[in-house]
């Protein structure tokens, strides 16, 4: 065990500079959006290119339920326990939407003592990088729209365009609208949608991105429609990737925060992992790896969803290699997938911790898919017996991995001494034999196959005529050595929400297909996943207020 008296860190919040400078940025390289967020230079970069890789930490979880897991505070209080080791850390996470911040998750900047700062800005408007999105999309639909209304010279079949607006808000009224109504001054009346600014295309080409320059291309390699000759029609054909660049210039720069005990943070791009590829931008992990020896980053939900993305997405583009990955567990949530209502959480049963072990046990076996040595971290809620706990421990164990309790929202870093030192152990001890789940060369549907029998569990998919189609086209466009985004239901292995545990002999159905060229991914869309989430009925936007003072309440 460390010794906690040695620690180096305590609960402050210093001015963003500071902050910096501990990491190595200097003074030019640091652009103040207030005292305690910034904006890192692109120069950055350049400067720091020959520093050696750290090591990167992938957090992940099992499948999420209403009682919450704390994997985002699991991987601040992680960072601040490796920082408070001695090791220079920093954490990388993506930015919360505003859509589930007034929806049913709330903010998502962590709890207890584990939490970023500021907390508020950032759970809000931050440096506005999610609006800039929104802009730079929106910008090229209504490019797409002028176009077809002088002349369509490019003979766009308006039936034909897939691009859909977006916002970044929960609002069901919006997936489904007709937009060029009023008469030919108005427009050409078609059928069209919004999407959440999450799911936007534009906003995963920022987060694969590796700089601007790349960025321009991948913008221009959208494809925003078809002609009447069945040949898709790109963004640079109407000349858009220019604009849209300038528009997201700023928005390209990682940005800089900190931790409630001084740790340095980038948080950085925001796609969901249910209906995205839900991970931080790639400028902001790899600039990371350049300026600490241990880097902590999450994927959105669980293994099937965000870790599997991370892996076979992020880290295939960006040549990554993760060095380990947690795996966060609670004792509320194995109960919950065990058949225990919400409301009965707080009472010892073993039985049911026992039966919602197995969605766990799929969990770890999903991560030992990729060769990549992980380690349970079970986040201690103040409910949990200490019977449970260490039933949850030892049966961990038997599997063959590592596992330990941390309570690092109510200690802090001191609660996350066992943790940060088993995922030390572990990766200095374990073999790691990273691969990705399949080969690119892979047709499209095979990797369908692939995902869903490897990692949801499936006996197989069903890929309706719709998605086929389209599948088939996109193959005959070149498109087929590309990864593969699922998007289904986070709150189960298999494409139907209301199947918890680990779900066996179930077929997932493959409803619709899209081909995000930019991304350079296609997205297939399973079950019932909607791409423009709705509020539930009491949205956590009836808890939030301010003061006359200015300050926020109910983010957290």
């Amino acid at each position: 065990m460390s010794d906690v008296k040695n620690f180096a860190i305590k609960e402050e919040t210093r001015q963003i500079e500071v902050v910096g400078a501990e990491l190595g940025l200097l003074p030019e390289e640091i652009e103040h959006y207030g005292h305690y967020k910034a904006k890192v230079a692109f120069s950055t970069r350049n400067r720091v290119a020959g520093n050696p890789d750290g090591k990167l930490i992938l957090v992940t979880a099992m499948t999420p339920t209403p009682a919450g897991e704390g994997k985002t505070t699991t991987c601040i209080g992680l960072a601040d326990t490796f920082r408070a080791m001695g090791r220079k850390t920093m954490l990388c996470l993506r930015e919360p939407s505003m859509g589930p911040v007034f929806g049913v998750k709330g903010g998502a900047t962590g709890g207890g003592k584990s939490q970023l700062v500021p907390m508020d800005e950032i759970n809000l408007h931050f440096t506005g990088d999610i609006h800039a999105v929104t802009s730079a999309h929106n910008l090229l639909t209504a490019l797409v729209a002028n176009h077809i209304q002088h002349g369509n010279e490019l003979r766009i079949d308006p039936k034909s365009t897939p691009f859909k607006r977006v916002i970044d808000m929960n609002d069901r009224s919006l997936r489904n609208i007709v937009t060029g109504l009023g008469g030919p001054a108005h427009g050409v009346p078609r059928e069209t949608g919004f999407d959440i600014t999450a799911a936007s295309e534009v906003m995963a080409a920022l987060c694969l991105a590796e700089d601007l320059n790349d960025l321009k291309k991948r913008l221009g390699n959208i494809i925003i429609a078809f002609n009447l000759d069945g040949n898709p029609v790109f963004a640079r054909d109407l000349k858009a990737q220019g604009a849209m660049c300038a528009v997201l210039k700023e928005a390209m720069k990682p940005n800089l925060v900190q931790t409630r005990y001084s740790t340095p943070v980038f948080v950085h791009g925001g796609p969901f992992a249910n209906i995205a590829h839900g991970c931080n931008s790639m400028v902001a992990t790899k600039l990371a790896l350049k300026l600490a020896d241990v880097v902590i980053t999450e994927a959105g939900f669980a293994t099937e969803l965000g870790a599997e993305k991370f892996f076979d997405i992020k880290c295939r583009f960006g040549g990554l290699k993760p060095a380990a990955a947690v795996i966060v567990a609670t004792v509320r949530a194995l109960k919950m997938h065990g058949g225990v209502p919400k409301t009965q959480l707080d009472t010892e049963n073993l039985e049911a911790l026992q039966k919602g072990f197995e969605n766990l046990v799929k969990h770890i076996e999903n991560v030992r898919h990729f060769g990549v040595p992980c380690i349970v971290a079970v986040n201690r809620f103040g409910t949990d017996t200490e019977q449970e706990l260490n039933w949850v421990v030892s049966a961990v164990r038997e599997k063959g991995v590592t596992a330990v309790v941390s309570d690092i929202y109510g200690q802090g870093p001191t609660g996350g001494i066992e943790l940060a030192e088993a995922v030390e152990q572990t990766i200095a001890t374990q073999s790691n034999e990273f691969d990705f789940l399949y080969p690119i060369e892979m047709p499209l549907i095979e990797k369908i196959n692939v995902i869903a029998r490897c990692c949801y569990g499936a006996k197989g998919v069903t890929v309706l005529k719709k998605a086929k189609d389209a599948i088939d086209r996109f193959e005959k466009l070149g498109f087929r050595k590309v990864p593969v985004c699922i998007a289904k239901t986070q709150s189960s292995l298999s494409d139907e929400a209301n199947l918890l545990g680990r779900p066996r002999d179930f077929e997932v159905i493959i409803r619709e297909a899209r081909l995000s060229a930019g991304a350079g991914f296609v997205v297939a869309i399973a079950g019932e996943i909607m791409t423009m989430p709705g509020l539930p009925k009491e949205p956590s936007a009836q808890n939030i207020d301010v003061d006359e003072n200015g300050n926020i309440t109910g983010l957290s």
